[in-house]
């Protein structure tokens, strides 16, 4: 049995379906991201596990016992707002303490804890402080001592690092998932942020109107997306319908050209339309390697992204993305050039048509 299951979940608020049929196992010392946009239920799914919201319908159960209906303080719980949520009248250490002074611990008890907690963070020596002394990312550290004083069996953090700026995200992200690994606690972490989601979680669940599209390690959303959704919302996608010209060549075609993948078309027929996506890290320009596919197009923009150089070709009336890593001697078609580009079957994935009225 899984440590912590949410099967079956549903919630409503009067005609709106909030998440709908939510089911997932996460095991115990298991680090799960709920990734997607804003409104798709993943915070909603989350204060469920919490106890702030009950299901509409459906059960929640932490290791082996129906939480569904029991109170937030009765739930063997530790959360982590966006809005850090501490209190401004009280110092670093008195935040921190707080739950295990409500809890009736001794003042012995709580002192030890708190040091336990400020070392935890790296933030010994910090215990007489207030947060509007502090940073936005000390503040978010204290939080998270806050939550994991109580020793809490599964961990809820609801877009911890949104409102802090993109450096100290990528810092903090990382000792959030450090923290979780040294002390094996089972955590749901709630993100908008793909890149965030990828680089910490064990599993990613990706989420879309109220429903769930995919759940999978970040390997597996990134580079095998089971729908256009996925697809399109992690990383950056050329996406575009095409047709089926064999399923047993496995041959596609879109705007008179053809490109072979290596995933199986066996239940469709020539004729089917499907959806083709390709990331641009895939691809490269033919003249200096060439793979199964080759696809001819004009350059229409360069952008410089730093490590990254993200080439725009027009194939067509399309426009597909290239992306290559920057190196001081890179040399670069100019705009307006004729040029190949090429990539391997195993790069052309084949989706469900897309539908053009979702934009």
């Amino acid at each position: 049995m899984a440590f912590l299951e949410i099967n079956n979940v549903s919630k409503t608020f009067g005609k709106t379906t909030a998440v709908k049929d939510f089911n997932l196992k996460v095991e115990k010392g298991e680090l799960v991201s709920f990734l997607g946009p804003s409104g798709c239920g993943k915070t909603t799914t989350l204060r469920m596990v919490a106890g702030f919201e009950v299901p509409s319908s459906g059960e929640i159960i932490i290791d082996g016992k129906d939480v569904t209906y029991e109170p937030p303080n009765r739930r063997p719980v530790g959360m982590v707002f966006q809005s850090y949520a501490l209190f401004p009248n009280m110092n670093v250490a008195a935040n921190i303490g707080f739950g295990l002074k409500i809890a009736k611990r001794s003042r012995e008890e709580i002192n030890q804890r708190v040091n336990e907690m400020l070392e935890l963070i790296h933030m010994p020596g910090y215990g007489n402080r207030y947060p509007h002394q502090l940073s936005g990312g000390q503040q978010q550290r204290v939080a998270l001592a806050r939550a994991l004083a109580m020793h809490p069996e599964v961990l809820l953090l609801d877009e911890p690092l949104s409102a802090l700026d993109a450096k100290i995200r990528v810092s903090l992200r990382g000792e959030i998932r450090s923290i979780q690994r040294e002390l094996g606690i089972t955590t749901v972490y709630v993100t908008h942020d793909q890149e965030e989601a990828l680089s910490i979680s064990d599993r990613v669940v990706v989420m879309n109107n109220a429903q769930i599209e995919q759940i999978g390690p970040p390997f597996e959303i990134y580079n095998f997306p089971q729908t256009e959704f996925v697809a399109q919302f992690v990383g950056t996608l050329n996406a575009v319908n095409a047709e089926v010209v064999d399923p047993k060549a496995k041959i596609l075609k879109f705007e008179g050209q053809q490109l072979q993948t290596a995933f199986s078309l066996d239940k469709l027929h020539s004729g089917d339309k499907v959806m083709i996506a390709i990331r641009p890290e895939r691809l490269s320009f033919a003249s200096q390697e060439k793979k199964a596919n080759i696809l001819k197009g004009k350059v229409q923009n360069i952008t410089f992204l730093g490590a990254v150089v993200r080439i725009q070709i027009g194939i067509d009336s399309l426009n597909f993305y290239m992306d290559t890593f920057n190196n001081p001697y890179l040399a670069l078609p100019k705009i307006g050039e004729d040029v190949e580009i090429t990539c391997s079957a195993e790069a052309v994935l084949a989706l469900k048509e897309r539908k053009e009225s979702q934009g």
